[in-house]
């Protein structure tokens, strides 16, 4: 408990000190903003680098498939056992969105035929349109 230095001496202060609650809201405030951006990486791959690309901005009703270089299969960030479940899911998910667009990300060591076999599993399930995502490169 503080005490009052002046006129009243020995009476009890009824202030709260909120200095040090400050202090720790800084910090807290600090930690957040360090941390979110690596929470919300989603699947792990090197993406190929491209250099005419159109800036997209993400949200959350885009469907988004990942493929990795140990050819697991990513539906919206979620590891799926199989591939053959993605067409499935995908049928899903695309049943109630007019614009039927998928958003695929690849490794860029992956093989080809690879990306092609998760593109057909894609078409299969109904979607018009494949997006492939890519990095884009600096010239320089």
């Amino acid at each position: 408990m503080s005490m009052n230095v002046g006129e009243n001496k020995g009476g009890a202060m009824a202030d709260i000190n909120v200095t040090p609650m400050a202090d720790i809201m800084i910090v807290l405030l600090i930690i957040f903003m360090v941390i979110t951006p690596m929470i919300s990486k989603g699947v792990d791959v090197t993406l190929p680098k491209a250099g005419n690309t159109k800036e997209k901005k993400d949200e959350k009703d885009n469907i988004t498939v990942g493929l990795t270089l140990k050819k697991e299969v990513f539906l919206k960030n979620v590891r799926l056992e199989s591939q053959a479940e993605l067409t499935p899911k995908l049928k899903e998910l695309l049943e109630d969105l007019t614009e039927k667009v998928v958003y695929l990300k690849a490794d860029e060591n992956l093989e080809y035929s690879e990306v092609m076999k998760v593109m057909d599993l894609c078409r299969e399930a109904g979607v018009e349109e494949v997006a492939l995502i890519a990095e884009r490169s600096v010239e320089g």
